[in-house]
């Protein structure tokens, strides 16, 4: 099969690494990939969200599966406008990438079918946002941009002070433009925080291995919200009887919810939990593999992914034995000084090679020079899974 892998991320890199090995896939491509993902596959110049270059590419060269990774171009409708070419494609309809590119909506959609989470309300009115939250009176509070925003579109407020220069960020600044037009405000959930990405072919789910990721830029849980700084896999907090509860109480109402609203979801549902003293609440839904946690998970993947892909997209999940290696993997990212605040690019990457001898080392934002250097082009420019 000739694949084309969507992305440029760590986490593209993670995917690609675990296509190539499948004996199916015969030729690899990846656009816009990075130096990394250059070693295993070959990268197109072509935007992740340009859906009408992706389309055409894909078309113009004969691809028979295409992999969209990203929530950008999901949100925009490539997989839709794969599918109406003609090309299966991994991933769900932009009608069910909504769980991820509106927090209002994954919220409506949680109380409606009564699945465990923060209660909340959603404003789209900065005076109003500042009423409730004086009102309520309770801190921390947890302030959401309503679209996405690179994983960076949550603040935990400790003082009002905090929640009013957030919310004045997100609405009257427009930090994270359109994205924060419409803000959610949360109760401040307590207890350890899990991640459980799951396969889904629109009506069968198979969860992967659970993860715990870091967000905080600093050691110590201290510094500001990033895209995560690293993960690792299983999670020690994710037992059993979590799991069977989980299964039962949000991972099945979640896909039936789906089923229902007429937006059937297959790809991949991130699930991000937090397991409160009442038990596991959603804290959010992706509607893809999340970035870095993807990395030590695809890790420990014993099963060929080009398999489990086919699957959700055949709608046939239910047939594959989805299997996992014994043991632990972890993910540490490696990014530019003062990320994600402000930071410089263009440094040259030094020690890959030794690093390769001890870890899989996956790139993230990164240039080969012309001089051969491996340069870094973005913040996060290296992710070590071991």
């Amino acid at each position: 099969m000739k694949v084309l892998v969507v992305g440029g991320g760590g986490r593209e890199h993670a995917i690609c690494w675990k296509l190539a090995q499948s004996p199916k896939v015969t030729e690899l491509y990846c656009a816009p990939g990075n130096a990394g993902i250059a070693q295993v596959a070959t990268c197109v110049p072509v935007s992740a969200t340009d859906v009408e270059g992706m389309v055409k590419w894909a078309k113009d060269n004969a691809m028979d599966f295409v992999m969209v990774a990203p929530d950008d171009p999901l949100a925009l409708g490539m997989e839709d406008a794969m599918e109406a070419a003609g090309i299966p494609a991994f991933g769900p309809h932009a009608n069910a990438a909504v769980i991820e590119a509106s927090k209002a909506f994954s919220k409506s959609l949680m109380k409606k079918y009564h699945i465990p989470t923060a209660k909340y309300e959603t404003f789209d009115d900065p005076a109003k946002v500042m009423a409730y939250i004086r009102a309520e009176g309770k801190y921390p509070v947890v302030i959401k941009a309503d679209g996405l925003a690179l994983g960076k579109g949550v603040v935990v407020a400790a003082t009002v002070e905090e929640a009013e220069k957030a919310v004045r960020e997100m609405m009257e600044d427009h930090k994270f433009g359109a994205s924060g037009s419409t803000v959610v405000i949360e109760e401040c959930m307590v207890g350890p925080e899990v991640t459980v990405l799951a396969f889904c072919d629109g009506e069968h789910l198979v969860p992967m291995l659970s993860s715990q990721d870091h967000k905080r830029a600093y050691d110590g849980n201290q510094g500001p919200n990033t895209g995560g700084m690293g993960a690792f896999c299983p999670s020690p907090n994710y037992t059993p009887d979590i799991a069977a509860r989980c299964e039962k109480e949000i991972f099945q109402p979640t896909v039936a919810a789906l089923q229902a609203e007429g937006r059937p979801f297959k790809g991949v549902i991130y699930f991000g939990l937090m397991l409160t003293a009442d038990g596991p609440k959603v804290v959010e839904y992706n509607a893809r593999f999340g970035d870095p946690e993807t990395q030590p998970i695809l890790s420990m993947l014993d099963t060929d992914l080009m398999d489990i892909f086919q699957a959700c997209v055949d709608g046939t999940l239910d047939q594959v034995d989805v299997k996992w290696k014994p043991g632990a993997a972890c993910c540490i990212v490696l990014a530019s000084g003062g990320y994600p605040v402000e930071y410089k690019k263009g440094y040259p990457i030094s020690g890959l090679e030794e690093a390769g001898k001890s870890a899989v080392v996956f790139h993230a934002g990164t240039k080969k020079a012309d001089n051969g250097d491996i340069n870094q082009t973005q913040k996060r420019y290296r992710d070590i899974g071991y």
